[in-house]
């Protein structure tokens, strides 16, 4: 065994996978797992847990898993994490535990995104659930969104000993996790769903097709219904556009809507009720994640995809991993490329998409190289689909129907990043609801905040 490096991870095919929903990663198995459990030297500084958005002890779990212990393996897991399966799929875990692994000086960092997503499907497949509260503390607190955030709140509140609600808007409990990211990525019915069964275990009720803001309101919840607390962690489901013109042709969609429809939706099942426009040639305008899981969606549909990002490979906001499974899958990459235009034909569809090229400026406010266009290089792709995945930002229905919560000029809700308090009294909020788009693990880390923070509210009271 060479130490210094990672134990492989067995992988769909790359010719089959594009053509099917099953999972890419296949995982490890249990004599993969130990071995490379046996890779980590246990720091007794351990920086793996500095980079943990939601400080699981990752020393601790992989000792068990070494030892083959892995019930109580996921029993250290699930003290921090409320989805280790979910977070041992989608995580960027080489920009945070792994990206501090000491092992990973020398060598390559230990796989512990892999090794919890091990022990994660090992409980699951083996009947194990986390341990809850050993007695009730008699206090009500709503969690409105079932997402990464909301679930990590009512969870953590929960084995506490709260009487937690979640309010969830749509028909099914899950959030992002249900809507947003691809079957081929996270299974939703043996990791998602199991995830959100776990919670409940914990005593967490989940009520759905309830929107806060039309159904009920924050303030009537408070009121009316006796809760004690709320927690806001209703994502940011409303998608951006460019604004150039042809946008609203037909044929334009907002990624949010493709991945839902193909998702939630199950648009891509022959028998799904719901349609999905199955383009010949579909351009995704956008580099992040949620832009490599609509081109690798459309893929599957039987298109031919080109990427449309207008910075270089260097600053693609997506996986490493990500980007490298749809190269495999043989999407096409229009780097250093911005659109201008959607072109349409005589009756209002997408017929192309002109686009100029780019070249890397100065650094802007962010610290990445603005792109600059280049004069007199543009050109147009044939497509006859166009998906906007440029990120998304809050639905102000939830801030606007609630007194004194303040909102800054994004409509996201203000809250403390330390405990998750608004400006309005026993309210608290986290994740995209606050940041706008980012990860799950940062909402989940978001949603553990509020939990401690509204646990010292109300210990107060």
């Amino acid at each position: 065994m060479d130490v210094l490096k990672k134990v492989p991870v067995r992988e769909q095919d790359a010719k089959e996978r594009a053509t099917n929903f099953k999972e890419v990663c296949l995982g490890y198995n249990m004599e993969e797992a130990m071995e490379e459990a046996s890779r980590c030297i246990n720091c007794k500084n351990a920086q793996c847990i500095k980079g943990c958005p939601v400080a699981i002890d990752i020393p601790g779990f992989i000792e068990k898993v070494k030892s083959g212990d892995m019930e109580e393996a996921y029993q250290v897991i699930s003290r921090s994490s409320a989805l280790p399966a979910v977070c041992g799929r989608v995580c960027p875990q080489e920009s945070q535990c792994e990206g501090k692994c000491i092992r990973g000086i020398k060598g390559e960092p230990v796989s512990i995104g892999k090794l919890e997503r091990f022990t994660a499907d090992w409980a699951r497949e083996n009947g194990i659930s986390p341990k809850g509260a050993e007695e009730k503390l008699g206090k009500k607190v709503a969690v409105i969104g079932s997402g990464p955030a909301g679930l990590t709140c009512a969870g953590d509140l929960a084995r506490m000993g709260y009487d937690v609600t979640i309010f969830e808007a749509l028909h099914e409990a899950g959030g992002v996790l249900v809507y947003g990211i691809p079957e081929f990525r996270l299974p939703k019915e043996a990791v998602v769903q199991k995830e959100i069964e776990n919670v409940k275990a914990l005593g967490v009720k989940i009520e759905t097709d309830v929107v806060i803001g039309k159904a009920v309101t924050i303030d009537e919840l408070m009121k009316e219904e006796g809760f004690d607390a709320v927690f806001i962690g209703s994502g940011a489901g409303l998608p951006k556009f460019m604004g150039i013109p042809g946008e609203n042709a037909n044929g334009v969609f907002s990624a949010n809507e493709y991945l839902t429809r193909s998702n939630l939706m199950k648009a891509f099942q022959e028998d799904s009720a719901t349609p999905i426009m199955k383009g010949k040639k579909v351009a995704v305008v956008g580099g992040g994640n949620v832009a490599m899981d609509a081109a690798r969606t459309a893929l599957r549909l039987g298109s031919e995809v080109y990427i449309v990002y207008r910075r270089s490979e260097e600053e693609l906001p997506a996986r490493v991993e990500e980007v490298h499974h749809a190269k495999e899958e043989g999407i096409i990459f229009h780097l250093l490329t911005n659109p201008v235009e959607i072109l349409t034909d005589d009756n209002g569809w997408v017929n192309g998409i002109r686009c100029v090229r780019m070249e890397l400026g100065e650094p802007d406010e962010s610290g990445r190289r603005r792109p600059v266009v280049i004069p007199d290089s543009e050109y147009v792709i044939d497509v006859d689909t166009v998906i906007m995945a440029l990120g998304t930002s809050p639905n102000p229905l939830i801030s606007s129907t609630t007194e004194r919560l303040d909102t800054n000029r994004w409509k996201c809700i203000v809250a403390d990043e330390n405990n998750g308090a608004t400006s309005k009294e026993g309210v608290y909020a986290g994740g995209d609801a606050v940041t706008g788009a980012a990860t799950v693990i940062l909402a989940m880390g978001a949603g553990k905040n509020a939990a401690r923070g509204i646990h010292e509210y109300l210990s107060k009271k």
